[in-house]
């Protein structure tokens, strides 16, 4: 069998819009706009954010209090007519606090199941790392398979379901660490970082005298969206693109300062989320920059670094090194 070339020259499909950003009104980029409109200076951030939710994916926000991880998720919720539920995580959360529970009905004298939280479209957890772990572990069922199961019954998640985890990295004390596993439902990991001095001052005066969340009205429907979800879904990819992307998820295993690199689960997230990012600028095949520009917020978190004091700028300067090394197909 021969060997593959790793520069093999793609065609590309006929394009059905333009590169770049689209110039066309699209639900994306209503939504985008929507958000923005609360959230100044964060193009970037939030364009990232709504890859995921298009790819049917989860955010773990990892920064300092007060810089609009909650106000972010709000935003998208109200952008895209859907629930949202804040779960504020403590060391005494229970399982059942998360999922819900089976209640005695009065009137009927049967076991009624009362949702929790988790069944909204965006489900905020603030502090995660403060639930204990076996709290942390009520949402693996919920994220991986969008779906809960209490006393043998399974209730179907509403869909799009996005799960938005925070942490602060700073306040660590009577905190409990995420495990591998679950750090492997997030597809990507984000920090909003501070605004630069404009968009903060925009802030501050956007709320002198009112909300900006209050202003937003959704920019779509829970439908439209699930149907942006399938078309995102079906976006075309080349064998020569997907073997791009395996082969970055496979140089990070390889690098010598990472114990456990990232996992099949990663490389499938990777693509999930390069083919959303795909369609949000109009295209309907993936290109290998599409691949790139993802790889740097998906693959760093999966990473498990032989140094326990590793932080994470150390996994996506792996990740880096591996975008340097690794040889794309060029797309013409």
């Amino acid at each position: 069998m021969q060997a593959e070339d790793p520069r093999a020259v793609v065609s590309a499909p006929a394009r059905t819009s333009s590169p770049g950003e689209p110039v066309v009104e699209t639900p994306g980029s209503r939504i985008e706009r929507a958000v923005a409109s609360v959230i100044s200076g964060k193009a970037d951030e939030i364009r990232t954010v709504l890859t995921v939710l298009l790819a049917e994916g989860h955010v773990l926000l990892e920064d300092v209090p007060g810089v609009g991880k909650t106000q972010l998720a709000r935003a998208f919720a109200a952008a895209i007519g859907g629930t949202v539920r804040r779960i504020q995580c403590t060391p005494d959360l229970l399982p059942s606090d998360i999922t819900g529970m089976s209640v005695l009905d009065q009137t009927t004298g049967e076991l009624r199941f009362q949702p929790g939280p988790v069944f909204a479209n965006i489900v905020i957890a603030d502090e995660i790392n403060r639930a204990s772990p076996k709290t942390q572990a009520a949402l693996l069922e919920c994220m991986a398979e969008g779906q809960v199961t209490v006393d043998g019954i399974t209730h179907v998640l509403p869909t799009p379901f996005l799960v938005v985890a925070t942490q602060n990295p700073i306040d660590m004390e009577g905190t409990y660490a995420l495990p591998e596993a679950q750090r492997d439902r997030f597809m990507a990991r984000l920090e909003l970082g501070y605004p630069d001095q404009d968009a903060e001052l925009a802030m501050v005066q956007a709320r002198e005298v009112a909300q900006p969340l209050d202003a937003v009205r959704p920019a779509t429907t829970e439908q439209q969206f699930r149907e942006e979800i399938g078309v995102a879904r079906s976006v075309r990819a080349h064998e020569l693109v997907e073997r791009y992307a395996v082969r970055l998820s496979r140089a990070t295993r390889d690098h010598h300062e990472v114990r456990l690199g990232a996992s099949p689960r990663a490389t499938l997230q990777l693509v999930r989320a390069a083919k959303a990012r795909a369609h949000l600028l109009g295209r309907d095949w993936l290109s290998p920059d599409d691949v790139k520009e993802l790889a740097v917020h998906v693959l760093p978190h999966h990473l498990v670094m032989h140094d326990p004091h590793a932080r994470h700028d150390d996994a996506r300067r792996v990740v880096a090194h591996a975008l340097a090394t690794t040889v794309a197909p060029v797309m013409r």
